[in-house]
């Protein structure tokens, strides 16, 4: 089921939380954030709306670090309802797309909880105070293939956070599966 994020809640505190990696590497919000903010996704392997976009996340991931953003990825779906999102599978999607960031996962589902993640994938960007300045998209594709011209909404919104501290106060709401929750 295709839900959307809601709107950003400008200024919200990112809550802190300890996740391991695919390298079995812990990390905190002290260990994953940048000088200039972090961008936390959340994100799993199985999703086509995150299929479709997921070589886009990894270039723009990349020019953000270069930009003193911090980023994650957090995988909080059920890998018993959906066996592509298993740790293994965790572990070798990083590997094969060269992850420059860590892929965390959230056994517990208690980080997408905190966060009130709904899809995948969903966004937070939050600037050097650790507040939030942006849930939006990555762009407009959703699953089509990128326009050659699209905007890149996300690297844009980020710019933004890194230089300014503020997010863009217009935002689209990201698109994707649902969280798949534990019964």
């Amino acid at each position: 089921m295709a839900l959307n994020t809601p709107v950003c809640d400008f200024g919200w505190q990112a809550a802190d939380f300890e996740l391991a990696d695919t390298h079995d590497s812990r990390h905190t919000l002290a260990t994953l954030r940048g000088p200039n903010g972090l961008l936390l996704m959340f994100i799993c392997n199985h999703c086509p709306y995150v299929k479709a976009i997921i070589d886009r996340i990894c270039r723009d991931a990349r020019e953000l670090q270069t930009l003193g953003i911090g980023v994650a990825a957090i995988m909080s779906n059920d890998p018993t309802e959906y066996p592509e999102d298993s740790f293994e599978n965790m572990q070798r999607l990083a590997k094969q797309l060269d992850f420059s960031f860590p892929y965390l996962y959230d056994v517990e589902q208690k980080v997408a909880r905190l966060y009130g993640a709904v899809c995948t994938p969903d966004f937070f960007g939050f600037n050097r105070r650790l507040e939030l300045q942006y849930r939006g998209r990555l762009d407009a594709s959703g699953r089509l293939p990128t326009a050659p011209d699209a905007r890149r909404e996300l690297l844009e919104a980020m710019r933004l956070v890194a230089e300014t501290g503020r997010g863009p106060r217009e935002q689209v709401a990201s698109m994707g599966c649902s969280i798949k929750w534990r019964t």
